[in-house]
């Protein structure tokens, strides 16, 4: 008897892969999207206050954007940058007439003109499948200069299943104390639900 082919791998459809843009079109079209604030942050917003001078600061996985309108309303130069159009679409909405350079891009293969001092995190890294976890880590360190910071929301937790995907902080770690130092780290106040009680701001320095 000859031996049986082994049964085809499945593969997801595009709108079910969250490292694929459809995925995120499908959930903005659908209005369910559970990771919007609605507005900026507070540990945000503390944080741009306590500046002596605006942050050249990138956004991925910017999502609607609130974010980018806060810091650019404050007079910082800000470039935001979404893979997913619905997204980019909803974000224009938001950003209005602020001062945004609003992008649809991969952040995975994006090249700046300039180089940035900042950038921030929140449900970016979470929304990405553990298989490309160490490509972020990798390209953000590409992206930073010595001093850059890194700063927003991490989502610490050991969810598997996701998006959001939780990451341990031991886990973070080693993905970035190679280029970076922790320079602050504290329990998030403001979380929405679907991140409560595992979320913290944390603030990483470029070696």
């Amino acid at each position: 008897m000859s031996a049986q082919a082994p049964f085809p791998t499945q593969i997801k459809a595009p709108d079910q892969r969250p490292e694929h843009p459809d995925f995120w079109d499908k959930r903005f079209g659908q209005r369910v999207t559970p990771w919007d604030a609605g507005g900026a942050p507070a540990a945000l917003k503390a944080f741009a206050a306590a500046r002596a001078k605006p942050l050249a600061t990138l956004i991925p996985g910017c999502g609607s954007a609130w974010e980018a309108a806060h810091l650019a309303d404050a007079g910082w130069p800000v470039t935001a940058l979404d893979f997913s159009p619905a997204a980019i679409a909803k974000a224009r909405d938001i950003i209005g007439a602020a001062r945004v350079e609003l992008l649809c891009a991969d952040f995975f293969s994006f090249a700046p003109e300039r180089p940035f001092d900042l950038i921030y995190e929140r449900a970016f890294l979470c929304a990405l499948p553990r298989k490309l976890w160490a490509d972020w880590a990798g390209r953000i360190a590409e992206l930073l200069p010595p001093g850059g910071l890194l700063a927003g929301y991490f989502f610490i937790c050991d969810q598997v299943k996701g998006p959001p995907f939780g990451i341990l902080a031991e886990r973070l770690a080693e993905l970035l104390i190679g280029h970076f130092v922790l320079v602050e780290d504290v329990p998030a106040t403001d979380s929405l639900p679907i991140f409560a009680g595992r979320e913290r701001w944390q603030v990483w320095r470029r070696r």
